[in-house]
């Protein structure tokens, strides 16, 4: 009797790696030893942005509410400050929304800061 060499797990195992290199050019999809490393170095990228994708959008925060800030003839470090002497514990996503579609709240979030920051400059 032949001995058995994985047969059909080895065909399903490879169609899963397979199936993960799909949409890539060439080799890429098509050789098994380049498909390997292609699914690994993707898995690898994916890992990396997922915690990028945090960072990113974080600094586009910061970038619209410095932006509005300024505006109103007062600095990012300034305005987040003043939030903190205020006692306002609105998120930077908060802030920023606010900043785009809602001019008068975000005025009055400004206000409170700038408030805080002259009665902290006072004592």
């Amino acid at each position: 009797m032949p001995r058995a060499s994985k047969g059909a797990a080895r065909r399903q195992s490879k169609n899963r790696w397979f199936a993960k290199a799909k949409g890539n050019r060439g080799f890429r999809r098509k050789n098994w030893r380049t498909v390997k490393q292609t699914v690994i170095r993707s898995g690898v990228y994916a890992y990396r942005d997922r915690r990028l994708v945090k960072r990113d959008y974080r600094r586009l925060w910061i970038v619209r509410v410095n932006a509005a800030a300024r505006a109103h003839g007062v600095s990012y470090s300034r305005f987040m400050h003043g939030l903190k002497l205020a006692g306002v514990t609105l998120n930077r996503k908060m802030l920023s929304e606010l900043a785009i579609h809602d001019e008068a709240a975000f005025e009055a979030i400004l206000k409170k800061a700038t408030d805080a920051l002259d009665t902290a400059k006072a004592a």
